[in-house]
């Protein structure tokens, strides 16, 4: 069992920086991989990035060069460094961790909003 909670969300301006971070405890961290999602109102929740046990990372297409996800293993907690914020990337954040082949773990969210 995993227990997956977000925070640093807030209100920023356009351009503007925020780090997300996701901390999992309950279970053995390391070996979960760990992903943010996001949704906005009236859309559906989509993939954002992911990184694996072993470090690799995947980002969407609409966030790549600007966001980093990263974990700390002793600390048992994923980032996600958001560069370059647009309106478009105001949603709830969720963090999720998982494994191949079986249902994982969702937080509760973190609002990021971009407004100017």
């Amino acid at each position: 069992q995993v227990q997956v909670v977000e925070s640093g969300g807030g209100l920023v301006q356009p351009g503007g920086s925020l780090r997300l971070s996701c901390a999992a405890s309950g279970s053995i961290f390391m070996t979960y991989n760990m992903a943010w999602y996001r949704q906005a109102p009236g859309k559906q929740r989509e993939f954002v990035a992911d990184i694996a046990r072993g470090g690799s990372t995947n980002y969407a297409d609409s966030v790549k060069g600007r966001f980093t996800i990263s974990r700390d293993n002793a600390k048992n907690t994923v980032y996600l460094q958001m560069n370059s914020l647009k309106p478009e990337d105001t949603a709830v954040y969720y963090c999720y961790a998982y494994r191949l082949a079986t249902p994982g773990y969702w937080g509760q969210g973190t609002q990021v909003t971009v407004s100017s």
